[in-house]
């Protein structure tokens, strides 16, 4: 089937460079509420799947969320920090599977982020990137 736009096919590159802006600042987004407003939720969070200290693992998840976020925006590493943040959401995903109380944000927010993270590791940073510059 013939493509209705052809001329659009040649700015392939602004489609990750979309997705990695958008899910970087959602990232930074995110793990700034995981260590400020939403604290204690998810210190509760952390205690009742057993990991102990609680409060040392969201500053450390927030913290990991918010320099990923940073380094998606920057395009640095793209595909390595994609990675990292695919395993955390697809944690966080098969939680909210399992039980939907746990976690603040419902099973489709946690399965796009997954899903644009994964796009992210296969497509790479697209345009102003510092990834393209090596």
């Amino acid at each position: 089937m013939l493509n209705p736009f052809p001329e659009l096919l040649s700015f392939g590159l602004i489609a990750p460079f979309i997705l990695r802006i958008i899910l970087g600042y959602l990232f930074i987004n995110v793990g700034y509420l995981k260590i400020t407003s939403e604290k204690k939720r998810w210190q509760s969070f952390f205690e009742g799947i057993k990991l102990k200290p609680a409060s040392f693992f969201v500053k450390f998840f927030g913290f990991v969320e918010i320099i990923a976020g940073v380094m998606l925006v920057i395009g640095l590493f793209t595909q390595i920090t994609a990675l990292i943040l695919a395993i955390l959401t697809f944690g966080e995903l098969y939680i909210e599977f399992k039980e939907e109380s746990l976690l603040k944000r419902n099973l489709v927010f946690y399965l796009l982020i997954f899903t644009i993270s994964l796009s992210l590791i296969f497509s790479g940073a697209g345009f102003f990137a510092f990834d393209l510059s090596v």
